[in-house]
Formats: structure tokens, sequence, C-alpha cells
């Protein structure tokens, strides 16, 4: 297939590259100059384990190219909106400016025969409205969510789960175009459903509510375990055999970030209320607050090691992406409590493997340390908030040499606590005795 792919972000450039690397011709499209001769280069703009070598095997096999100019869209004959849908400046609801403009720029470059399929993740309703522009020049739309998890995107986008085609009436056509952009999975069995346009554009939005309130969950058990003297890893574990709950995504800490799910639970509430159904997920707004109060608490606890005040006192934090794995700073909780310590007065020392150079442009007031031990040296007290292998590998005989006072905040409950302690180690963790 010849594939044009519009917006060449997270989502589009792994898109793109993987498409290329599965035999399609593709060329992926964006305004952003520096983005675009970076991509060209082989190099990713944004840390993804696997896309480095994914750029550079497609890109000298001839089929993947990048540019700056939306009339080469024309070449193709399936085109994938991929742009960014951010929390608009003045409230909860999505900012799709960049997905018309996506669609503003492919309709010189469309007509009979061509797909515009939709992947970026967007309010119900959105498609519909698009459609009519899109058929207008006698190509046709189809909504595809995509399902993508930082740090897995690459095995993601060529092996997913499932696969789902939103379209607004039977079109065998379009089904069949999408089928072989994705013989490859399909082949591999994965799951394809065809549904209308309004339930694709939930599937995305519905699975992201889901998970964080999965999440919140625990955390308001954690909250509760807190203040009884539970340990909240047993009773998720406990839980977490009923084949009904699953274990998955039952691990209490600091909570969620990034810029999927705080954005997409607050879109979706916002959605709903616009179609006067707020009260239908009014729940995720107590979803949102109980993942923000896990990051107070982890900065309360922080205070009261430090015996009520911070000032003076050195911190190190491990880790400033919202996740291991990845480089992506948006909405991190991990962040989060640095900035909140640092304003209380404390001198942090903020490490991670992959995220300091996105961490220092939006919060140039902390100091960074490239290697764990120098976060380590002289700590008052220590904060693990992502749970990267590098620092759940950490031997706590060897730190225990390296800082002033030997506390641990295990934010992700993330590491042996036993050993910890065997070491010398106050250890807290969260939703533990």
């Amino acid at each position: 297939m010849r594939i044009s792919v519009t917006g060449c972000g997270y989502l589009g450039a792994v898109h793109a590259a993987a498409m290329a690397q599965l035999g399609h011709d593709v060329i992926g499209i964006d305004v952003d100059v520096h983005k675009i001769d970076r991509l060209a280069a082989g190099e990713p703009p944004f840390f993804e384990p696997g896309l480095p070598e994914l750029l550079t095997e497609s890109i000298a096999s001839g089929r993947l190219r990048f540019t700056t100019d939306p009339a080469a869209a024309a070449a193709a004959t399936a085109h994938f909106i991929a742009v960014g849908t951010p929390q608009a400046s003045d409230g909860n609801a999505a900012d799709l400016r960049y997905v018309d403009a996506a669609v503003d720029a492919l309709l010189p470059a469309i007509g009979p025969g061509h797909v515009v399929v939709g992947k970026s993740t967007v309010p119900v309703g959105t498609a519909a409205r698009l459609a009519e522009r899109i058929q207008s020049t006698g190509a046709r739309l189809v909504w595809n969510p995509e399902f993508l998890r930082e740090g897995y995107a690459v095995r993601d986008t060529v092996e997913p789960d499932r696969l789902v085609y939103g379209m607004e009436a039977a079109d065998e056509a379009s089904v069949a175009v999408l089928d072989e952009v994705y013989a490859h999975a399909i082949g591999l069995g994965t799951p394809r459903m065809i549904t209308d346009f309004a339930t694709a554009e939930l599937v995305k939005v519905a699975a992201n509510a889901f998970l964080a309130t999965k999440i919140s969950f625990i955390n308001a058990m954690a909250e509760i375990a807190e203040v009884v003297g539970a340990d909240v890893t047993q009773l998720a574990d406990a839980i977490g055999h009923d084949p009904r709950i699953g274990r998955r995504f039952l691990n209490a800490g600091v909570g969620f970030g990034g810029g999927c799910l705080p954005k997409d639970i607050r879109a979706f509430t916002a959605r709903a209320e616009e179609l006067g159904r707020g009260e239908a997920v009014a729940f995720l707004k107590e979803v949102d607050n109980i993942n923000l109060r896990r990051r107070r608490r982890v900065v309360d606890l922080a205070m009261a090691e430090l015996g009520g005040s911070a000032v003076g006192r050195k911190v190190a934090v491990l880790g400033v992406t919202f996740k291991p794995h990845s480089d992506d700073v948006r909405d991190s909780p991990a962040l989060d409590v640095a900035v909140a310590l640092k304003g209380l007065g404390a001198e942090v020392v903020a490490t991670d493997p992959k995220g300091i150079a996105n961490a220092r442009a939006r919060h140039p007031q902390l100091e960074y340390a490239e290697a764990v031990e120098e976060a380590l040296r002289g700590a008052d007290l220590v904060i693990l908030v992502t749970e990267w292998p590098e620092y759940t590998a950490i031997d706590p005989v060897a730190a225990r040499g390296l800082v002033a006072g030997a506390t641990i905040i295990d934010g992700r409950n993330a590491l042996d606590r036993d050993d910890w302690v065997a070491a010398g180690w106050r250890y807290r963790g969260m939703g533990r005795s």
C-alpha cells in the first residue's frame, strides 16, 4: 500500500516506521521542520525502545520518507491522521485544532478511491463532523483508534491486540484497504471489529477511563490501608486472584500520568457534560482527584520523614518520567513530587535514565544528576517515583554507604522491603505499614 501519515509525533512516527517495516510505501508529513529533519536522519525526537533501529532500517529500504509538504500525500491511497489532541488551555476538553488542520491539509490531496483513517484520540462525534468534508472529495473516512503503550509502541503497532474500524455505513472497499494495511496483524489472528463512528471513538477513551479507574481504585484502598495498618500489596494480590478482577493495574503507588490517561478522562468528562450526560461519568472526576492526592501523599510522607521541614535538606528523586522506558514527562507524578519538594525548600536532585532533558526544559529550577550515585550522595531522603529497572535493582547496602540519611519512600511499591530494611534503611511504602 501507499500510505501517508499526517502528524509525526509519538503516534505518527511509530506508525509510519512500523508500516514501512511491514512492506508498505510510507510518507510521513508534519509541519515541524526540526522534527522532520531528525526523523529523516533516522533520529526519533523522543525515546521509544526499538524505534531508532526501525527508522534506520525503513529509511534505508526506501519505503519510508518524511516531508513538510502536505501535497506529498497525493501519491498515497490510505491517509492516516495521527496528530495530537491535547487538553485545551482553557478547560478539560480536547483541543481539536490539529485534527482540523490535518484534514484541511489533506483535502487537496485526496479523491475517489482514497481512504482517510483517523487514529487520533478524539471526543465522540468528531468523526461524523469530519466525514462530510472528507466525503465531499470522493474519499471515505474510517476511524481506527490506537492502543499504544509507551515503551511497547513498536510491538503494539506491528502486533496490536485488536483492530477497530469505525465507519458511517457498511463500506467493503474501505474495509479491504485497511485489511491490506494490517494484513500482517490479521494473519496473526488479531481480532478485528467493524463498528460505527461513535463506538470506535468511545473505545479508546472508555478503555483509558477503565484503566484509570482501576488504578485509582487500588490507590483509594491504599488510603484506607494507611489508616488501619493493612498492606495494600497483599490486598491487591488477594483480590487479583479473582478472575473477574485480575491483578494487572492493581499496583498502588503515586498514580498515573503521561499524555493519555489524565487528559483523556478529563476530555471524556467534558464531552459527556456537553452531551447532557455528565452524571454518567461523574465518577471520573473522583478518579482524577484520587490520582492527584497520591502525589500529595508522597510529599506529605517526605515532609514527615524530614521532621516537618525540608529547608536545606537534600532529597534524591529517582525518576522524572511518568513511567519507565519512556522520556515522557507530561503530567508526570514523579516530576510533580520533585517540584513540590523544591518549592518547600528542599535541595532536590532528580535523576532519570532518559527523561532529564525533557524535565529540565519544563523545570530548570531543579538540579539533575545523570548518575544515580550522584543523586544519592549525601541525600537526607530518597524517593523512588519511577520504577526504572535501574532503580529497582539498586543494591541497598551500597546505597546505604552513599546517603546521609537512610530513609527511602517507595512511591511505586517496587522495591523489596525486606532487603532494604535488612540493609539498615527506614522503608516507607504506599498503602503499607
